[in-house]
């Protein structure tokens, strides 16, 4: 059974599992463009993978990845994750892909992203979510700002895709910013 976790206007996150190696997920994985600016792409990726995976991350308290689906027609768009959540630090990494290529550019990675922003530092009591990304890739340096998030640095030719060394650019975001944007809404 597919039980929502977080759920929001147009879309909820779940738990990844089994099912979802039936649909698209594997294609996206294998598809240069959905994967041009991350860390996929670079070996084949099979149902086999896929399996040990879900297996993987539905057993750890290290990241949380949850599946993006849409409300409307139930369909599995892509993956949200906080991974290597440091309980110490009280730290994680945000990681998002949306493979259904039809629904990019109209707010669903917004939409599913303010959803796990809130869960990292209301519920997991975060202190700060990161992110790094390809000085190419537009869309997740728009959402990485649209979650208020800040520029902290770049890391020089530091990833190699398409033949082509790439700089990234991380971003991260504190709880209090976080929670000091909140404070306008709580009072209208």
């Amino acid at each position: 059974m597919k039980i929502p976790f977080l759920t929001a206007k147009r879309i909820y996150l779940r738990s990844l599992n089994e099912e979802d190696l039936q649909g698209n997920y594997i294609k996206w994985l294998n598809d240069p463009e959905v994967c041009q600016f991350n860390s996929h792409h670079f070996f084949p990726y099979n149902q086999e993978q896929g399996k040990q995976y879900i297996q993987n991350t539905n057993s750890s308290h290290n990241k949380l990845v949850l599946a993006i689906v849409t409300k409307k027609d139930n369909i599995h768009i892509g993956n949200i994750s906080l991974q290597q959540i440091n309980y110490i630090d009280r730290s994680a990494e945000y990681a998002i892909i949306i493979g259904e290529k039809k629904y990019w550019g109209q707010g669903y990675a917004k939409e599913a992203s303010d959803l796990i922003v809130k869960h990292g530092f209301v519920e997991l009591n975060l202190n700060r979510i990161y992110c790094g990304t390809s000085e190419k890739n537009f869309g997740m340096i728009k959402l990485a700002k649209a979650l208020n998030m800040k520029k902290e640095g770049l890391r020089r030719k530091a990833m190699y895709k398409n033949g082509n060394y790439h700089n990234i650019i991380e971003f991260g975001l504190l709880r209090r910013e976080y929670l000091k944007e909140l404070l306008p809404l709580k009072s209208s």
